[in-house]
């Protein structure tokens, strides 16, 4: 019998869990301070410089320079 009562009530204990443990976000776990929060969402923003890639060597110029040392 257990076996058949078991597989049943696992979807309603972990319902039961989930908003238990919202509850208790809601509850019992400290709010954070709105100020800083606030600022933070009024602060214009300023995107940073792009980011500079090397260029890759000119491929033409390799080909034709020739090999170091080898005449």
């Amino acid at each position: 019998m257990y076996a058949l009562i078991i597989p049943a009530l696992t979807p309603f204990v972990l319902l039961a869990t989930v908003l238990a443990l919202s509850w208790w976000e809601d509850h019992i776990l400290p709010t954070l301070p709105a100020g800083p929060v606030e600022a933070l969402a009024e602060a214009p923003f300023t995107p940073a410089v792009p980011a500079q890639f090397p260029q890759p060597p000119n491929v033409d110029a390799a080909l034709t320079g020739g090999m170091p040392g080898v005449d």
